[in-house]
């Protein structure tokens, strides 16, 4: 590992640091509570946000439907997550987490078994109890009579509560059909009896349903941080000659990575014979900050390719990139890339829900992007 440090420079002011930061907003408010409904297709998956709902479709067409509490009741945080893969016959699962931040007395009461489980009311109606309450994973799954019931309640105005002893916890149903018909659309539903949401009534077979996707294969290959340059030759370069190398790398590099000719320290990593992997700082928000990283060849023609400018770790051939929707941390945004011999490719995309103070690193797992990363043999 080398470390190289820039000759004192104009410093990029305040400003753009946190012009940077306002600009990562947008992207990574996708975990967070949002004022009005967005989509983002891509081959990466799907990430849609209509009020109190979310869903995150990832590339292999499994859905994952998040609700929550209405936005303005912050008192009885609460959210529930539907599952739903592709194909035919697939089924939903459901299940449910109580809030917030820390260990609140009724998830001490859950805690402690089927004497405390949760009560599903819809409408006024008691649908029974959850199935108990799991320490591992913080939940409480639905039973199957529940799920359906839940699921027809969502698809028009209704009044949702889940229920322990004097305490009641309201979902909203704010947003759940519009992100319901998403997901109907993405897994190519609509017209089916499989679909959430029965627009114009049965008119395809479920047949016509997208079948899952396979997840793509990485092969993984652990870097060579030893060994010896095929150009027989030292790298060597200044802070400088990184700075206008990588600046090249990307169209708006004052937005991207204001800190490029900072005065921090460069740090590069021997990745094989000929590759290396370089980095620098690139921006810091009130409570984000993000790395450039870049691979590039040790010799002429040194050709850099940026990775990514948010990066927050390296560790052995995976970059990983997380950063919080807000201050709290109660909603997170991550990314990974592994190394593949010549490239690093991205290998996960996720985020954990809506800032609805669930608890502290989010709610759920809401991938958008999953792989299936193998050591190279």
């Amino acid at each position: 590992m080398t470390y190289l440090t820039p000759n004192a420079k104009n410093i990029k002011k305040i400003s753009l640091s946190m012009m940077k930061s306002s600009r990562l907003l947008p992207i990574i408010t996708a975990v967070s509570a949002a004022l009005f409904s967005t989509v983002s297709m891509a081959d990466t998956g799907v990430d849609f946000v209509s009020q109190d709902w979310q869903v995150a479709c990832d590339n292999t067409l499994t859905c994952r439907l998040a609700g929550y509490q209405a936005e303005n009741n912050s008192e009885l945080p609460v959210s529930v997550l539907l599952v739903r893969r592709a194909g035919a016959n697939a089924d939903v699962d459901a299940k449910v987490k109580l809030g917030g931040a820390k260990d609140s007395s009724s998830k001490a009461l859950m805690k402690l078994g089927d004497r405390h489980r949760l009560s599903l009311f819809i409408n006024g109606r008691d649908y029974g109890e959850t199935q108990t309450f799991s320490t591992a994973t913080g939940d409480a799954e639905f039973t199957s009579a529940q799920t359906k019931a839940l699921v027809d309640a969502l698809t028009k105005p209704s009044k949702i509560e889940l229920v322990l002893r004097n305490s009641r916890w309201q979902l909203s149903d704010k947003g759940a059909s519009a992100v319901m018909l998403k997901a109907d659309d993405v897994q190519g539903r609509v017209g089916t009896s499989s679909a959430f949401i029965d627009r114009d009534g049965v008119t395809k077979p479920n047949s016509s349903v997208s079948s899952q996707k396979p997840a793509p294969k990485l092969n993984f290959v652990t870097p060579s941080p030893k060994a010896v340059s095929t150009s027989n030759k030292r790298f060597a370069m200044r802070a400088s000659q990184l700075a206008a190398l990588m600046g090249g790398t990307m169209k708006e590099a004052d937005n991207d990575c204001p800190n490029l000719s900072n005065n921090s320290s460069w740090v590069v990593n021997r990745l094989n014979g000929s590759q290396l992997l370089v980095q620098h700082e690139c921006w810091t928000g009130a409570y984000n900050v993000g790395t450039g990283m870049w691979v590039m060849n040790d010799s002429k023609p040194y050709k850099p390719v940026l990775v990514t400018t948010s990066a927050t770790g390296y560790n052995k051939g995976k970059i990983t990139s997380v950063q919080k929707g807000r201050g709290l941390g109660d909603c997170i945004a991550k990314k990974e890339w592994v190394w593949t011999g010549r490239a690093f490719e991205k290998s996960h995309e996720s985020t954990t829900g809506l800032c609805r103070l669930i608890e502290a690193g989010g709610a759920w797992q809401l991938p958008t992007y999953i792989t299936e990363v193998r050591a190279a043999q």
